[in-house]
């Protein structure tokens, strides 16, 4: 069974769209509302979605959770999340199934295609947070901001992250990373609605300082575990 998860926050205006959109090809869509102050869940349920709601505003990390951990107790094998401001278009979901068939525990949706319409301070933004990701974590990611992410439930369960915020991108990629898990990308379609949207550039910098100490973090993990293991 495949699950869209849809973490959303005030989208009365895209939430119905997109989960119509979504509809056409998983099982079940599941919209997390985000402690919204609009009509977002009530739109979202008209659609067809399982509305889950947050009292208060969490963040998108601990939405995508929630999401994430209903489609588990649905029996989702295969897990999607795309963003409920119609950034992300629902007609990627079989490209990224596709490769989940061929054996890939994770797919990443890189905004490739319309990376010149991107606005400017995401794109610089973006390609800071990427270059240092990968820099430290030794990925090999083009986008590592990009909510739009497929996988399996077994991946799922070696990746679950602890962040709330938008920190969420990044802990995901370093978890694949450090279970060795097998991961591709594929470029995908993006409508940039809402330019206000998204990161800003406290967000940003939270995200750059979130790596950093985790970096460290992991580098001081390893040092004491070889201390305690020195013929390991």
């Amino acid at each position: 069974m495949t699950i869209a998860v849809i973490p959303s926050f005030n989208e009365e205006k895209n939430i119905s769209s997109v989960v119509r959109k979504t509809k056409k090809y998983v099982n079940k869509v599941i919209v997390v509302d985000d402690g919204s102050k609009d009509k977002t869940g009530k739109f979202a349920r008209r659609a067809g979605a399982i509305v889950l709601t947050h009292r208060i505003n969490l963040g998108v990390g601990a939405t995508n959770k929630t999401g994430c951990e209903a489609a588990l107790k649905l029996k989702a094998d295969i897990i999607i999340t795309l963003d409920g401001d119609g950034q992300h278009n629902p007609k990627e979901i079989p490209k990224m199934i596709k490769k989940i068939k061929e054996g890939y525990d994770i797919v990443f949706g890189a905004r490739i295609k319309k990376r010149k319409k991107m606005p400017l301070l995401r794109k610089l933004g973006n390609r800071l947070s990427s270059n240092l990701q990968n820099f430290l974590f030794k990925s090999k990611l083009s986008d590592v901001q990009s909510g739009y992410r497929c996988f399996t439930k077994s991946a799922y369960k070696k990746i679950r992250w602890e962040t709330s915020g938008y920190n969420v991108e990044n802990e995901i990629i370093i978890n694949v990373v450090k279970n060795n898990l097998r991961y591709c990308e594929i470029p995908i379609d993006t409508v940039y609605n809402d330019a206000y949207k998204g990161i800003s550039p406290v967000d940003g910098f939270k995200i750059l300082l979130f790596m950093v100490c985790e970096y460290l973090g992991r580098k001081h993990e390893d040092k004491a575990d070889r201390e305690r293991h020195p013929l390991s």
